[in-house]
């Protein structure tokens, strides 16, 4: 053991110092960074982490030229009668030079790893950027970042050629333990390099072993955590679901321009319901995404109880904490690192009492059914107690709009059934407008009382769920709806409409409008006859079925006996006890289109 304990000492010093500076340059570039989408990316991106590729002496060198006397810094602090070279402010300098891309990088990789819907939840409920970064981004990323600031202290304290240029070699004032280690070996002190060697290995070694321990015993008590108190403490429950007092309802006119799809929609709704059904890619969750002011429409308005969200002529774009909109997302975006109470909690107002809070928290579980799982946290949580929870958080923030979007795809088949009723009861008494996003045709007929059919960012119908699916006004609507059968029509008489693709002429009881293209019937909608006595009735031949657990999907073809299993002209949906019935029956079969079932179309 060498006499002169001062490489350590100053290894130590220079190494925290640096650390400390880097954790907040690293943090800072690196959140910078996320969100920066200029030309010059590439280009910073590059600089900020060249001190890891370059050979360190080369940075050394740079700083060297930098600080020195004729040097841009060093001519700015030479008034001050500060000295960088040769002093151990030049070997911390050094250390946070060629620590900083450690840090920065794994803090930009714990940041880029966080799920951004998180974020624009966050901002719904009321969250300003600094709230969201400090509530919830530094949360998330914490791991990420003692990670990388353990890294960046262990590259600090092991910095040699660029402290070396510009600190040099001064025992007692700037030399290290890696340049006591250095000149040990050319001076022949095997021994004391042979130490200095054990010290900085034990010292960084134990650093990083510690982080991975830290980290390992977190994520055990993370799952393994589940409290239950049981009862909740007792209180006066007020009322869960809040309304907004002013009902003038929700005006959207906007225009989304995006590479390869042009969202083009207007509509206005009130205090109801209002489902937005179409296809993957129709423009849907879109829009609800420019109401929240999560995307921004390229042009348009967005009004909501008379307060202007979005106005593109006036230069207006409220932020999203400012929209008072709830937003229910398809994987809930339920904070993990929050418990159920926390969850819920997080867009209350701020300055609530803390009982206040209390209370509400305890009334949103009741309504939800949740109680007693506050403490809990969301991965210890099924599926639906999520989405219930999500749904409790957007509730309790007292929005004026509730946005849904598709909050039942991540669930299975009979758990959706239960929680589907539930959530339809809870819009029936929320006197606020909800829009409800769904590409299921049944879900959204039972949630929604008015649709809005979208197709490639356009809007195709807009009325009552009845209108949408009695009367579709397109083809394209027509099977958004579930409609499988289409001919093309014209009108022969004024009761009488030939339908060309299957070959027939069909009766109708009023006058049809010659303003039609299609005429059409639902699968489920087609009755079999026994004889052809019967108006619209044909004889058919059964080409093919198709089964699901209760129902028949059979093919049909008209007139005439198939000739493979694609030459068919119908398909007809009954139930399997009906089937059992008509299935040993001689063909041909007689299929009747009755008039009143019948759908014309442009």
């Amino acid at each position: 053991m060498p006499f002169d304990l001062s490489p350590l000492w100053i290894s130590l010093k220079t190494a925290l110092i640096a650390t400390f500076f880097t954790f907040f340059m690293g943090i800072g570039a690196a959140y910078w960074m996320l969100g920066y989408r200029g030309k010059l990316k590439s280009l910073i991106e590059g600089f900020f982490v060249s001190p890891l590729i370059l050979p360190p002496t080369v940075v050394g060198f740079l700083l060297l030229l930098l600080f020195g006397k004729n040097g841009f810094i060093g001519k700015l602090i030479e008034p001050l009668n500060i000295s960088i070279l040769f002093t151990w402010y030049g070997a911390a300098i050094a250390a946070v030079v060629v620590s900083f891309p450690l840090m920065y990088k794994t803090a930009l990789g714990a940041f880029a790893q966080i799920d951004i819907r998180l974020l624009q939840v966050a901002r719904t409920l009321g969250a300003s950027e600094w709230t969201g970064f400090w509530l919830v981004t530094l949360p998330l990323a914490l791991p990420g970042i003692i990670a990388g600031t353990t890294l960046a202290f262990a590259r600090a304290l092991g910095e040699f050629g660029a402290t070396l240029m510009l600190a040099g070699n001064i025992p007692g004032q700037t030399q290290t333990i890696p340049m006591a280690i250095y000149f040990a070996v050319e001076a022949g002190a095997i021994d004391e390099a042979g130490f200095w060697s054990l010290v900085i290995i034990v010292t960084s070694l134990s650093g990083i072993i510690g982080v991975n321990f830290w980290q390992e015993l977190h994520k055990q008590k993370r799952k393994g955590k589940r409290k239950n108190n049981g009862k909740l403490d007792e209180c006066i429950l007020i009322n869960a679901i809040h309304f907004p007092s002013n009902h003038d309802g929700l005006i959207v006119d906007i225009e989304k321009k995006l590479p390869g799809f042009d969202l083009q929609v207007s509509f206005a709704t009130h205090n109801e319901t209002l489902g937005l059904l179409g296809g993957s890619g129709a423009g849907k969750s879109m829009i609800l995404r420019c109401i929240a002011g999560i995307e921004t429409p390229t042009k348009g308005q967005i009004i909501l109880n008379g307060r202007v969200l979005f106005d593109s002529q006036r230069g207006i774009n409220l932020p999203s904490r400012d929209r008072r909109v709830g937003l229910l997302v398809q994987n809930y975006a339920l904070f993990p690192h929050m418990t159920v109470g926390q969850n819920i909690a997080f867009g209350l107002p701020k300055q609530l009492s803390k009982s206040a809070i209390k209370q509400e928290i305890a009334s949103q579980l009741m309504v939800m059914q949740l109680e007693g799982l506050s403490d809990r946290y969301p991965h210890q949580l099924s599926g639906g107690q999520q989405q219930r929870v999500a749904l409790a958080r957007a509730l309790a923030s007292q929005p004026e709009a509730l946005l849904l979007d598709e909050p039942f795809s991540a669930l299975d088949t009979h758990l959706r059934s239960q929680l589907e009723q539930q959530m339809i009861s809870i819009l029936g008494e929320y006197q606020g407008i909800s829009l409800f996003v769904s590409h299921n045709m049944e879900e959204a007929y039972r949630v929604c009382p008015n649709l809005l059919v979208m197709e490639h960012g356009k809007e195709v119908h807009h009325g009552s769920r009845y209108e949408v699916f009695q009367h579709p006004n397109t083809v394209s609507v027509a099977k958004l709806t579930g409609c499988k059968n289409f001919s093309r029509a014209f009108m022969r008489q004024s009761q009488t409409v030939e339908a060309v693709d299957w070959n027939c002429d069909l009766q109708v009881k009023e006058p049809t409008h010659n303003s039609f293209a299609y005429v059409a019937i639902r699968a489920h909608q087609i009755t079999f006859k026994d004889t052809l006595a019967r108006e619209n009735t044909f004889p058919c031949w059964l080409v093919r079925t198709s089964e699901t657990p209760h129902r028949m999907t059979l093919f049909l073809k008209l007139h005439s006996p198939p000739h493979n299993e694609q030459d068919y002209h119908l398909q007809a949906e009954i139930f399997k006890e009906k089937w059992i019935r008509i299935r040993d029956n001689p063909l041909p079969w007689y299929v009747c289109l009755e008039s009143t079932r019948l759908m014309f179309m442009a």
